[in-house]
This record gives structure tokens, sequence and C-alpha cells, in this order.
């Protein structure tokens, strides 16, 4: 093929939505000297080619997705994303700037480079169809042909038009059928998710009706050959003349519904059996259906290929060849074309023009360029002949293309518009690839230097577009380096100091009349390393009532907070609420889980897609598939568990100048209050902890800890104080109020637990015997008491916590264990062994009893609780 030579007329400038336009969004249709055009935004924009200027604009209430013309009618049809459709009479577009009555002007555009135009809102009542399933949508003339995407199925919807003057709704459905689908489409139930790449919808006609009632369609649609329609279609669809409608979706498949037959399920839905034919999958997302002319014959005019085009690159040809035995049958070719493909047109000659991200290229599907029958040595069925070789134009980044008119000598006039919102007509000469010398005149050694500067402007505007895709490749390269070497370290230091550390902290505070324990966590970067963006601190919250079942999702409560800039040395502290909910209860222990996360989505992902110029939201099938399915690297930091013994307070503690400023007494049980203030009349107790005493009594819990072991556990920095009082201390360092602890020589204390109710820890020294074989033993007697048993579980549960972790630290130092007598230790065995034997039948018991005899056994049931703990446990 002789290559073309472009010659690039710019005609005008539009501002592009950031990232660029979409494919399949932008549109720019002609109407005699009147252009439409749409960069993927919410206007559309009225240009006059023979003026040079743009005269108007239309404002929709969307972004818009499809444009398309009904010349009889005179109406731009357009469809709105997740709004509808709306029509607009094209006679408001002619209007000059100086009638804009009650219209503003685009000063926006204007600041941004645009030539200031009539902005024309568009009314609501326009809508002619809404719907924000409608994805898709063609003319075919008094009739509206409409994709809609369901829950699970594409569905075809046919529409009457509304006649001009009348109601601007539409006259009423007149049929429906749904198309199958290889997967189901992505969404909720009820409304589908918007699809990653946008349905073609085109109306194809036999020779001789033009229409569906004999008047012309509209814009979406080209006529085929007799013999290839009655192929491809059917012999229903060429005895009655009917349009066929032909739909691209985005899973690949090419489906067709004869209209005519669709026109007849107005009193009952279309069986997709009998209404809808599959011609061809095409295994990717279909962005353009067209026809071309690919032999020369006087005969017969009308196009005799079909062409559909996928977004990688495939390309499918079907044209009507005859059989050995003498048929008719139809012949489908299929080859690869260098992708992604951004848009395409068919022009004359069998040419078929079509846009990639770096390139637009046109190729030739014509019989004299390449043999189509399967004796020719390389025309092997099944695929497009050979060769197939793509011609590049020396233009990028198109985004949307149309022919204008074709040109002597196989030559073509193309309307497109770049990603960066040029508007250009693209000149194209068939010319030979070596030229004459000598023939250049002073005339068009003019025109070859305006060809040569247009040339330049497009090369230019190529490098700057891949420049800028190499930095940001190069840049996050970078990232990801330092990502790496971040992971390094934090793996290879998990014994000792971190490079990276979490720590956390807890403290009350008065949030909204009512106190709040809140969580400190303090992300502290002392590597040579900076934390810049993709990386996330990631803090985990499970409570004690939400166990860590692998089944069960979602049972704790996360926060995901962006870590921008965090450098060598830097601090970030973030404040987390724990507690109380809403219900006023707050369950413990908590554990707080610090991971720092890096997301590989965020930085890698927008590296791979294609560029600013070339971005394709609308095609792009997302993150490219190199990305794992988990889109990040997860570090884990600290885990931190929050139990009763740091959340008590202490108001006898506080100063007297300070009580007044302190924090709040946790609020009362209303029911404890209302008993406390009935009862005080008549002489008894007033107070909720005076009445819990008389009615039932406080609940105990000892522990016994060898005091060699405390002695070498605490080490000689509480060597001042006395044992008991060091024990309290160590049990409450990590209580806000150990400073006040320190101050006073105490190994008694009494606090309150977050639901309000008292905790008494008493700490004294006892001396134990018939443990040792040498004799009696000196041990540490931890005791807890509380009037509410839940409170009595949680603070001996947090009591035995830090003993085990203690019991770990020492085992690990190689400390030898005193001599214990065994048969005392299987005696304590034995009794616990026949308590819990005897808790497991009261509770059967209480599961069969009445109401009268339950009580009796509850209260055994709570004497035998408290024998469980009569013979405490002992740490040696």
């Amino acid at each position: 093929m002789a290559r073309p030579a472009p010659r690039v007329d710019y005609l005008a400038a539009f501002r592009c939505p950031l990232g660029g336009p979409a494919a399949g969004k932008p549109h720019v249709l002609c109407r005699g000297a009147e252009l439409f055009v749409s960069t993927g935004r919410e206007l559309v924009y009225v240009y006059d080619q023979e003026g040079r200027l743009l005269t108007a604009a239309y404002r929709l209430p969307g972004q818009v997705w499809h444009l398309e013309l009904s010349r009889p009618r005179r109406t731009l049809y357009v469809l709105c994303a997740r709004k509808g459709i709306y029509g607009l009479a094209l006679g408001q577009a002619s209007r000059s700037v100086s009638q804009g009555d009650g219209e503003d002007r685009d000063s926006e555009d204007s600041a941004n480079g645009e030539p200031p135009c009539t902005v024309i809102p568009v009314d609501p009542e326009a809508c002619i169809l809404p719907n924000t399933t409608l994805c898709a949508f063609t003319v075919v003339d008094n009739m509206l042909v409409t994709l809609v995407q369901g829950p699970a199925r594409w569905k075809v919807q046919l529409f009457e038009c509304p006649r001009p003057g009348n109601d601007a709704r539409p006259g009423g459905q007149v049929g429906e059928v749904e198309l199958s689908t290889s997967s189901p489409l992505a969404g909720t139930l009820g409304e589908p998710a918007a699809p990653r790449s946008l349905p073609v919808l085109c109306c194809v006609s036999p020779p001789g009706s033009s229409a569906l009632h004999g008047h012309v369609r509209g814009s979406g649609g080209f006529t085929l050959e007799q013999a290839l329609f009655g192929l491809l279609f059917g012999v229903d669809a060429s005895l009655l003349e009917s349009p066929v409608i032909v739909c691209g979706l985005p899973d690949g498949q090419l489906c067709c519904v004869v209209l005519k037959t669709l026109v007849t399920s107005r009193l009952s839905p279309g069986d997709p059996k009998a209404l809808v034919k599959i011609l061809h999958h095409l295994e990717e997302p279909v962005v353009f259906i067209g026809a071309l002319k690919t032999e020369s014959s006087a005969e017969d005019t009308h196009p005799d290929c079909l062409v559909a085009l996928g977004h990688h690159g495939r390309i499918l040809a079907i044209r009507a060849s005859w059989a050995e035995v003498g048929n008719l049958v139809p012949d489908l070719r299929e080859c690869r074309l260098p992708g992604p493909v951004l848009c395409a047109a068919c022009g004359a000659g069998g040419r078929v023009y079509y846009s990639t991200p770096s390139e637009l290229c046109v190729v030739d599907l014509a019989a004299g360029g390449a043999p189509w029958r399967p004796e020719q040595p390389d025309g092997g069925p099944g695929g497009l002949p050979s060769p197939l070789c793509p011609t590049s134009l020396g233009i990028c980044s198109v985004v949307t293309l149309s022919v204008l008119s074709e040109m002597p000598e196989g030559g073509a006039r193309l309307l497109a518009l770049s990603a960066g919102g040029r508007l250009m007509i693209c000149s194209l000469a068939l010319t030979s690839d070596a030229p004459c010398p000598g023939r250049a005149t002073v005339a068009n050694s003019g025109q070859k230097i305006k060809e040569l500067l247009c040339d330049i402007g497009t090369v230019s505007e190529r490098v700057s577009s891949l420049k800028k895709a190499v930095d940001q490749r190069n840049k996050t390269l970078t990232c990801l380096n330092e990502a790496m070497n971040v992971s390094c370290i934090l793996l290879a230091s998990r014994e000792g100091p971190r490079p990276i550390s979490c720590t956390t902290s807890t403290a009350w505070s008065r949030l909204q009349l009512r106190d709040v324990l809140t969580a400190t966590l303090r992300l502290q970067n002392d590597s040579g390393f900076r934390l810049d963006r993709g990386w996330a601190l990631c803090v985990q919250v499970l409570t004690s009532s939400q166990a860590p079942d692998p089944d069960v999702a979602g049972s704790a409560t996360t926060y995901t907070i962006p870590v921008d800039q965090l450098g060598p040395g830097d601090r970030r502290e973030v404040t987390l609420p724990l507690g109380p909910g809403e219900d006023g209860a707050l369950d413990l222990p908590v554990t707080v889980s610090c991971a720092l996360h890096y997301s590989l989505r965020e930085v890698v992902g927008e590296a791979l897609a294609p560029s600013e110029s070339f971005k394709d939201s609308c095609l792009d099938e997302g993150p490219p598939a190199v990305l794992p399915e988990q889109d990040g690297i997860c570090l884990p930091l600290s885990e931190h568990t929050v139990d009763l013994l740091q959340c008590l307070r202490f108001p006898g503690l506080a100063a007297p100048h300070t009580q007044a400023a302190s924090l709040l007494g946790p609020a009362c049980d209303p029911v404890d209050t209302f008993l406390g203030a009935l009862l005080g009349p008549h002489g008894e107790p007033a107070e909720p902890a005076s009445l819990w005493a008389k009615f039932l009594p406080p609940s105990v819990a000892t522990i016994k800890v060898s005091a060699e072991l405390l002695r070498a556990a605490l080490g000689p920095s509480h060597s001042a104080t006395s044992l008991c009082c060091a024990t309290l201390q160590w049990l409450l360092a990590e209580n806000t109020a150990l400073e006040a602890v320190r101050t006073r020589p105490l190994s008694s204390i009494q606090g309150v637990a977050p639901d309000g109710t008292e905790v008494h820890l008493t700490i004294r020294e006892v001396t134990v015997t018939q443990v040792c074989a040498a004799g009696p033993l000196q041990a540490v007697e931890i005791q807890v008491e509380s009037s509410s048993l839940a409170t009595l579980c949680k603070a001996h549960h947090a009591v035995i916590g830090r003993l085990q972790r203690m019991v770990v630290q020492q085992a690990a130092q190689s400390c030898s264990p005193p001599d214990i007598r065994v048969q005392y230790l299987r005696q304590i065995h034995a009794n616990h062994e026949a308590l819990l034997q005897e808790v497991q039948t009261l509770r059967d018991r209480l599961c069969t009893e009445d109401e009268a005899s339950s009580c009796t056994t509850a209260e055994k049931l709570l004497q035998v609780y408290r024998q469980l703990r009569s013979p405490s446990l002992l740490l040696v």
C-alpha cells in the first residue's frame, strides 16, 4: 500500500477532564459545516467549520457518554452517564454569541485556553428517557433503541421517539429482549456498577430499506450488501427487510437483534433464543463495529464486509464467499493488530483507520491489498490474510475518529480529537514511497514546509507525552526501591529495637460530656529511609467480644491513616477512641494491632497504566494483571493489649486543687441511683455501693507469687521500696496514675472500673507452708476484690497476664525453681477437678429446673465458683 502523507489542520482546542478524555465518551459528529464535539465532560460544543469558531455549548447535567444525530428530526440525542438520554433541537445551536439571552459564558474554559462561547444550560425537561443503567443507544427513524445494564444481563429495549412539538418523553416501550452474558455483571443487587468499557450499538440495514418504516435512520448505522446481510442475520431479516441492531458487549460478544421481530414483542417479552443471535466472540471488549467495501463492483456499491475491533487489537472481518459446492457462506477472518485500540473508522478502498495510545494507523482489507480466497497460500482459513501490516500515519493520541470525505487517488479527510483536547482535520494523500526528484516547485515547497511543521508539532506532542510517562515510571521505581529497603530492615530486626516502631498508650479523655478511653499511637521513624506516598498505618482494634474467628468477616474495627512525608527522625501521633460504645459498655481486654501497609495499586498501577495523554478510563480494565490480588505489602509493627488495670481510675489519688478539673467519674447506673434515692428516707443506705455490699458480698480472687521470683523480675530499680509497694507499681505500670502511686508507699489501692464498679487491689507478704520440702516459702499475695463478678474476672485476667509474661521471661534466664512437694500439687489438682465437675452438674441442672428451684441452684453455683478461687494460684 502506498504511504499516506498526512497534513494536519488544527481547528480548536478544548479543555479535557483531568487525566485526558475517556475513550468511548469523546465524540465528534458532523452536520454540514457544523461539528458537535464532546470531550468527555458535561459540555457538548458546536463548532462552525466555515467561520472556524465555537458558536455555542450545551451544558448537560452529567458526563456525556454518547452522541447521535437524527437529521430528519434535526435533533441531537445525548446520553449522560447515570442520567438518561436528552433530546436537543439543533436550531438552538446555530444562535450567535450575541444572542445569549439568559445564557452564561464558560469563563472557566476561557481561562484554560478555550475561546469564549455561548453556554446553553440543558433543561431537565429535555430528558426524553431517564434511566440510570442506560449505557448505549441508537436512533432508527422514529424508534429509540437502548442497551441497558441489568444485574446479570444486558437488555435491549425499543421506544418510540417523541414527535417534534409534542411531549418530550417517549411514547412508550415497544419491545424488549435480554442478551446472554458469559459472566455476571459487577455491582450490587438492584443497581449494577458502571461497566469498565461501554458497549457498542449500531444499526445495520439491508439494501432498499433505509429504516423501520421507510424513513431515514440516525447517524449510528450503515447498509450491507444483500448477500452478506442474509448470511449474517437470517432469512427473516431479509424477507422483512428489517434493520438489525448489532451489539458489541464488554465481554467480547457480538450479538444481533432483528428490529421488526422486536417490535412484535409489544405484548410479551422477547425470547432470547428466538430473537437474539450471537455472531462471534472476540474475547475482549468490543470498541468498534463498521462496514467497508473490499471489492470494486459497479453492480453493488454497498459495503460487503462487516468489521469489528476489540480493545486489545483483535480485528474480525466477515464477508460472503463462495464455497466449493457453489453456495454462499460467511467467511470469518480474524487476526491481531498492535493495541490497545482507542477508536476506529472505516474508509473507502477497504481501509480501516484505528488509533492506539502511540499512533494513528491505517490497515488495508481490500481484496486487491490482500487475498481472501482460502485456496491462496497466504489466505489460510481462520485469520485475515497475510500480510496485514498497519501503516503509521505519524499522528498520536487520537481518542475519537470519523471520516469526513474521500479524496482523489485514494486519500481521505479524517476528523479527529486528540487526548489533549485538540480538534483537527487530517488530510491523507496517498503518495509513493520514493518521490521523483526535480518535480518540486516553489508552490508545493511552501506546502511541504507547512506539512513538515505540522509533523514537527505532532512529534513534539508525542515526545512530551512519552517523556511524562517515562518520568512517572522512574518516580515509581524510586518509590519501590525505597519501599523494598524499608521492608528489608523491618523484617531483619524482629528481635531488639526496631528502626520503625509504633508504641501505644491509653488515657481517659472528656469528649462530648462523657468519658472516653483513647489510645495514642506514636509512629517513630528511626531509620535512614523516608516513608512517602503509598504508605499507610493500619490499626486494628479487636475487643474481647469479637473473637478472632476466621469464618466471621469484619469482626474487628480497622483504621487506615495515610503516612506521607515521614522522614528520618520524624514522629507521627494518632489518637483513636476505644470506647465505651453507644451502649456505654467497654469490652475488655482490647487488642490494638499496628502495621505498615504499602499500596502497590496506588503507586505501581498508575505507572503501568497509560499515561495522562493516553488515559482511557472507560476501556481501561483497571490496574494491570501483573499486580497480585493482595495489592499491597503489610509489615507488622506492634501489638498492644489494653486490659482493666490500664483503665482503672483512682479519684482518691488526685490532689485537692485538681479534683475539680479532673475527669468526672463514670456515670452511675440509673437503677442504682433510683434504688439509692428510694431507700434513703427510710434509713437504709442510699449509696449503690452500700446496696451491693448489703445484698451481694464482694467477690475475691487471690494469687500467690514467690517473693524470690518477684525480686528477680523487678530488679534493683525497686529496691528502695518494699516488695508490696514495688509489686503494686509494677501492676499499674501502664496506667496514667502511675506517678501518683509512686509518690506514696501504697500496698493497697481502690480504683473505679470503666463501668463504675469499684476494684480493690491489696498486696501483702505471706508465708506458704506444705509446698516446699525445704520448709515454708515466702510469697506475695495479690488480692483482687470487687462487687461485680464481671469486673473481678477482667481484673483477675489482667493480673494473670502480667504474671505469665514475667514467668516466661524468668524461665528464659534459667532460674532454677525450688523443690516442690508433688503430692501437695496433685491434691490441689484433684480438688479443682471435683469442683469443676460440680460446676458442670449445676449448669446442666439450671437448664431443666423451674424458676423457683433455679435460684437455689444459682446460689450453689456461685459458692462453687468462689471455692475454685480459694486454694489460690501459686507461682514459684
